[in-house]
């Protein structure tokens, strides 16, 4: 009978097998171990009997006490080797070569991270069938998967998927930094191919959702590799989002963890995500359970309303007029749809395909109401470059009006004059004299340029970080670069769009500013979360008076109390069809 054990270089990224006899003497080297259904009939030979050209060190083993899963991936990657196609590094299973005899396997670094009873707790649950890890933004849902990645590790590697290249980065930084294993890779959509390729087999990959799925169709990527899927942002997984994608690729033998700040508060949203993700248990804590509250920093909130000077209030009651007259002639077209932005998106399709009178009336009340929005929160600027957009995409109902083509006018007036809103004096204010460094959230790239420029008029340096859609957008590489500086306090004041609300933790900042509203408990949650992470912090909340953008901020605000019991709700319901 043959035994090995495999000894990792930590320094060198090499791998090596001893192969002892019964008599006690070892040979170093580099083996391949072919798989058998009979172990004993399986066979250890030195790399160096295949006439093959070996690029770097590598290791392609198992043992008879590991699953039969690991033999399975194990005699895949021989393959591989055999045909000549030499992965970068072993995934996960095949550095499990003692077995059960020698006791748990652990894969943390001593001291990886902090011991919490409730961190410990979840991962338990998470391990032991698919869940849902919800958990306040701060309180460590990576911390939880990482302590669910040591219980799995040995049957399979792991997905570790996040929405942006910035998230996925993060994770990959702090998943290397505490797991005791160097092959913990990172796959974006600006990896290449051939790149991709050699990270897929690692024991660990971080990566975006989008590059997941399509290398998933390509047969690029295989997931029976896997024993365990983390989906981050996990409320994401919406619509032909790749999330849900994703999932329905994975076997059923893969366990899934979802993470995420808040459920949507809406139960049929949060059940739909549920199962497409084949959850079958919530894991939840609130900032007011017992076992977190001793790690809950105080966040005080202030609330800075803004009234819109006569000019501003003149284009706003123009654009209001332009918009009534829309809806009285989706009327005389026998559509009489409430008056919101939502209740004309629901309604696009059924007047497409019965009343086509009411076609143009329709998409020129969409397109006002957005408008409108822009002009109340973000000011001149935003409002006009929409406009813009609006007339090269051929709207010309919108200019046709006499209303809004007079508040066109005004807005282009407001602008000249250098007012542009009465929130950038506000915002001025509030960071002027910053001690630390301050995180300002606008969900339009427009007005980040906006805010930005009257900053630097201020003299207050700030950066930005925006999506890569656009010529104007930045790409991955710049957003990582952007979220490093603003880290090692190159600038004190980031400017972000929604790209910046999802998992962006600097434990540095200690003051939020909301310089626009959103009606959703997700992003609300998750831009409150960015600061008072390691001590108390601040938000300010900036809203136009009696504007959409007021209404907005209440309707997230009570979205959010309504999302607190949400997992219990969805658990409750998951327990009863089971």
């Amino acid at each position: 009978m043959r035994e090995m054990q495999l000894e990792r270089s930590f320094a060198s990224s090499a791998w090596s097998i001893k192969y002892s006899s019964h008599e006690g003497r070892s040979k170093p080297g580099i083996y391949v171990y072919e798989y058998s259904a009979q172990p004993a009939a399986s066979a250890v030979m030195p790399i160096s009997a295949y006439p093959i050209a070996l690029k770097s060190p590598l290791i392609v083993a198992a043992a008879p006490a590991v699953p039969l899963l690991c033999w399975r991936i194990a005699a895949a990657a021989a393959r591989r080797v055999l045909q000549g196609g030499i992965p970068r590094a072993p995934i996960g299973p095949l550095f499990i070569l003692d077995g059960p005899a020698r006791g748990a396997v652990r894969f943390l670094k001593e001291g990886a991270i902090e011991a919490r009873r409730y961190q410990q707790d979840m991962a338990e649950q998470a391990a032991s069938e698919n869940c849902m890890v919800v958990l306040p933004t701060g309180l460590g849902k990576t911390a939880v998967a990482l302590l669910v990645m040591d219980k799995m590790l040995q049957k399979g590697g792991v997905l570790f998927l996040a929405p942006t290249r910035v998230l996925a980065g993060q994770h990959h930084e702090f998943l290397s930094s505490r797991l005791a294993i160097s092959d913990v890779a990172l796959v974006t959509g600006e990896d290449s191919e051939k790149r991709r390729a050699q990270a897929w087999p690692s024991s660990v990959v971080c990566a975006t959702p989008e590059i997941t799925r399509n290398d998933m169709e390509r047969g690029m990527f295989d997931p029976g590799q896997l024993s365990l899927a983390v989906f981050d942002e996990a409320h994401r997984t919406v619509g032909d989002y790749a999330y849900s994608s994703i999932a329905g690729m994975l076997p059923r033998s893969v366990r899934i963890v979802g993470m995420t700040a808040t459920l949507p508060s809406e139960i049929q949203k949060a059940t739909k995500i549920m199962t497409t993700l084949r959850i079958a248990s919530v894991a939840q804590r609130r900032d007011d359970s017992p076992d977190v509250a001793p790690y809950v920093h105080k966040t005080d909130t202030e609330i800075i309303k803004v009234r819109l000077p006569p000019d501003m209030a003149e284009a706003q009651a123009s654009i209001k007029r332009a918009l009534d007259s829309m809806y009285v002639r989706m009327k005389e077209a026998g559509v009489m749809p409430d008056r919101s932005l939502s209740a004309l998106v629901k309604i696009r399709a059924q007047v497409l395909a019965e009343r086509k009178s009411a076609i143009k009336p329709l998409f020129a009340a969409i397109r006002i109401h957005q408008a409108l929005a822009l002009f109340e929160a973000h000011g001149a600027t935003a409002f006009l470059k929409y406009c813009e957009r609006a007339r090269q995409k051929g709207a010309r109902d919108l200019f046709e009006d006499p209303d809004f083509s007079h508040a066109v006018a005004v807005a282009d007036r407001i602008r000249r004059g250098g007012l542009e809103h009465p929130k950038i004096a506000k915002l001025v204010g509030i960071l002027s004299g910053l001690e630390g460094r301050a995180l300002v959230f606008s969900s339009f790239r427009d007005s980040v340029d906006v805010i930005r420029e009257k900053l630097g008029e201020a003299g207050i340096e700030s950066g930005m970080l925006i999506g890569k859609a656009g010529e104007s957008g930045l790409k991955q590489a710049k957003q990582v670069e952007a979220v490093r500086r603003f880290r090692d306090g190159e600038y004190p004041v980031m400017v972000a769009t929604r790209v910046g609300e999802e998992g962006l933790d600097i434990s540095e900042v200690n003051l939020v500013v909301f310089y626009d509203n959103t009606p959703s408990a997700i992003r609300y949650v998750q831009r409150r979360g960015r600061t008072g992470r390691k001590d108390s912090g601040r938000m300010v909340v900036l809203m136009a008076e009696g504007t959409i953008d007021e209404a907005y901020h209440w309707i997230g605000y009570r979205r959010v109390a309504s999302s607190k019991g949400m997992g219990e709700r969805v658990a409750r319901g998951i327990q009863e069809t089971l």
